[in-house]
């Protein structure tokens, strides 16, 4: 990486603030939300999520619920690509298909409509952290299960001390800021 990047990439990490103990004893969460407040770095973390995926061909960009909305509908407008909003239970109206997956701090599920993606679409799955993968496997499998093509998965935070990336082996995976502690 760049002297530039790593200097924007550093600018970031500041605007990302810890919060001990949230939601739970014994999690340290990454709040986001004063880098989302921050025009210039928001425009920016979008950038570098949309830059390795530019020039491949992308039909649907993902992203569950919630701040996958965020990045997710960002990218998706900058690719020029549609896109699907993956649910917690019980948010979508109409037919869809569901997954179960295991959280650092319990199990949840997902949902996806039936008919968001056509076979063969090309989908980039994007969320802002990436902790244990459970989320972005049952993502992957929501997807899979309807047809579409994993190009790759893209994340704004990385949280390498729980080995998330592992549970993603087999897609191309792209993070902005990885902590290892």
């Amino acid at each position: 990486m760049e002297l530039q990047d790593r200097l924007r990439t550093t600018r970031l990490r500041e605007l990302i603030r810890d919060v001990p103990n949230f939601p739970k004893p014994g999690v340290n969460f990454k709040d986001i939300t004063p880098l989302l407040a921050d025009p210039a770095a928001f425009a920016l973390s979008i950038e570098y999520l949309t830059q390795p995926f530019r020039h491949l061909h992308i039909d649907m960009v993902a992203g569950p619920e919630s701040r996958g909305f965020i990045f997710g509908a960002t990218v998706a407008a900058e690719l020029s690509a549609g896109f699907i909003p993956i649910r917690k239970p019980g948010r979508l109206p109409s037919d869809k298909y569901m997954e179960e997956y295991e959280l650092e701090y319990g199990t949840d599920r997902m949902e996806i409509h039936r008919d968001s993606i056509e076979p063969g679409d090309r989908v980039l799955l994007v969320d802002d952290v990436l902790a244990t993968g459970g989320t972005m496997v049952a993502c992957t499998r929501l997807i899979k299960a309807l047809g579409g093509e994993i190009v790759g998965v893209a994340v704004l935070v990385e949280l390498g001390f729980l080995n998330g990336r592992n549970q993603l082996a087999s897609v191309p995976f792209h993070s902005i800021l990885r902590y290892d502690s």
